[in-house]
C-alpha cells in the first residue's frame, strides 16, 4: 500500500515537473570575445526588466563572422572591428538600417600582476628577453590587427614579431599572462580591467592603430523582435551606462 502510495506521489511530481513552462529563451548574441563581461551584465539587466534573457555566444569576430557567413542563424552579432561586420553585410546578412556603432576601446600592454618593472613601449624588445608577447592572431582576429598596427607604428612590430605568442581571440591572450606563460601582452582596456592577475604596463597611442569601434547589427536571420528591442537596449543610456562600467568608451 506505502508502495502504491509513493508511486502515485512520483507520477504527481512529475506530471507537475512536465508541465511547468520551460522559461523562454531571448535572442542568440553573437559577440566578440572582449564583450564578454559587459554583454552578460546587459543581458542580465535586460531579464531583470521581464525580458527574456538573450542567449550569448562569444568568440573572435573573426570566427563568429565566418559563422554567419556560413548560415548561422542568431538575432543580433557584434563586432570588435568594423572590418568583419563589413565581410557580414557583403554576405547580405545584415537586416536593412540597423547597423550602429555600439561602443569604443584602448589598446595595453599588460603584465602579470605581480610584476611591478616599469619601462617605455620603445623598450618591449629588451624587456622581452626569451620571452614571448601573448596577442591574438594579427592575420584574423581585430585585437590582434590592432596590436600589429600599433606596434608597427612605433617601430617594434618587426623588432618583436619573432617573439609572439599568437592566440585564438583576446582573452586567451590575457589569460597567458595572468598564468605567467608570457610576460607581457598586447589586449584591450576592458581585459586588463577584468583581470585581477595583470597589470597595464602602457596604453599604447590612440593615434598608433585605427580607432577600436565596436559596431552591431541586427540579422537577417533573427525571429520576432527581441533581438531589436535588446539592440536598443544596448544603444540606449542604460545600456551604454553597462558598458561604461566595463571601461568601454562612447562610440
Amino acid at each position: 500500500m506505502h508502495r502504491l502510495i509513493f508511486a502515485l506521489i512520483g507520477s504527481f511530481c512529475c506530471a507537475l515537473a512536465a508541465c511547468a513552462p520551460t522559461p523562454e529563451k531571448g535572442p542568440l548574441v553573437l559577440a566578440a570575445s572582449s564583450m564578454q563581461d559587459a554583454m552578460e551584465a546587459a543581458a542580465d539587466a535586460w531579464a531583470d526588466q521581464g525580458n527574456p534573457r538573450p542567449v550569448l555566444s562569444f568568440a573572435a569576430s573573426s570566427a563568429l563572422a565566418r559563422q554567419i557567413e556560413a548560415g548561422a542563424e542568431a538575432g543580433l552579432f557584434v563586432s570588435a572591428d568594423e572590418a568583419w561586420m563589413d565581410t557580414v553585410a557583403r554576405s547580405g546578412a545584415i537586416a536593412d538600417n540597423s547597423r550602429a556603432d555600439l561602443v569604443t576601446n584602448r589598446l595595453v600592454l599588460i603584465a602579470p600582476a605581480e610584476d611591478d618593472s616599469a619601462f617605455a613601449l620603445g623598450d618591449l624588445r629588451r624587456e622581452l628577453g626569451d620571452g614571448r608577447l601573448a596577442m591574438a592572431d594579427p592575420d584574423a582576429v581585430p585585437a590582434g590587427r590592432y596590436a600589429r598596427q600599433a606596434l608597427g607604428s612605433l617601430g617594434l612590430w618587426d623588432r618583436v614579431k619573432d617573439r609572439i605568442a599568437s592566440a585564438e581571440n583576446v582573452r586567451v591572450a590575457l589569460a597567458l599572462v595572468a598564468r605567467g606563460e608570457a610576460p607581457f601582452g598586447v589586449v584591450y582596456a576592458t581585459d586588463a580591467l577584468a583581470e585581477p592577475g595583470v597589470r597595464v604596463n602602457a596604453t599604447f597611442p590612440a593615434d598608433s592603430h585605427e580607432p577600436i569601434r565596436y559596431p552591431v547589427a541586427r540579422l537577417r536571420s533573427s525571429q520576432g523582435p527581441d533581438a531589436e528591442a535588446f539592440r536598443a537596449f544596448l544603444l540606449s543610456p542604460e545600456g551604454q551606462a553597462i558598458f561604461a562600467r566595463f571601461g568601454f568608451g562612447p562610440a
